[in-house]
């Protein structure tokens, strides 16, 4: 993508989601995030990311009410930005966050040792993320890039030299050697 692109994506977004708020009236469309925008190369068609926060059964009517809504937002679209050609919308569900609290929800399996029928979560609950507390036998963590190693003060050999690609050290400031140009005598 080129920064052009990126600019339309990112203007599209904030609008589009504008419009949603302030100009649509649908009952159907509850809690509905713009998440992203991607154009194609020649601004003929854009995907609108949309994250709908509800059951199943809400966003697929959610989904569907933006899909109609479309030409409208799209005519708005036009009056608002200086485009030549306003994009055609194409509406896609954004399922990240399903997807990142199905993770959280098998990671809170893992650590509790539990099977999911165990969990007493429910499909849209989120689990919350708490710090994870060393156990017995767990590896040592290496050290960080900059961190001492524990007892050494070493660090790693050879950092102190500067090299170029070809291998030799890198060459310092030009020397003048002739006396005339420092003003001196010949």
């Amino acid at each position: 993508m080129t920064q052009r692109t990126d600019r339309i994506d990112e203007q599209l977004r904030q609008e589009i989601g504008a419009i949603i708020a302030r100009d649509i009236a649908d009952p159907r469309i509850g809690f509905v995030t713009i998440t992203d925008v991607e154009t194609a190369p020649d601004l003929s068609h854009a995907r609108v990311w949309v994250s709908v926060i509800g059951a199943q059964p809400e966003r697929d009517a959610a989904l569907t009410a933006l899909g109609h809504a479309m030409p409208f937002i799209r005519h708005e679209l036009g009056k608002r930005l200086r485009l030549r050609r306003i994009p055609e919308l194409h509406v896609r569900a954004d399922e990240t966050l399903e997807r990142g609290t199905r993770i959280l929800r098998l990671l809170d399996e893992i650590e509790a040792g539990t099977d999911a029928a165990d969990l007493a979560m429910g499909d849209d609950a989120l689990p919350t993320p708490v710090p994870r507390l060393p156990r017995e036998g767990d590896a040592p963590e290496p050290p960080r890039e900059g961190q001492e190693t524990a007892g050494t003060g070493a660090q790693r050999p050879g950092r102190h030299l500067r090299r170029r690609r070809g291998g030799g050290p890198m060459p310092g400031p030009a020397r003048r050697t002739s006396p005339r140009r420092r003003g001196g005598r010949p």
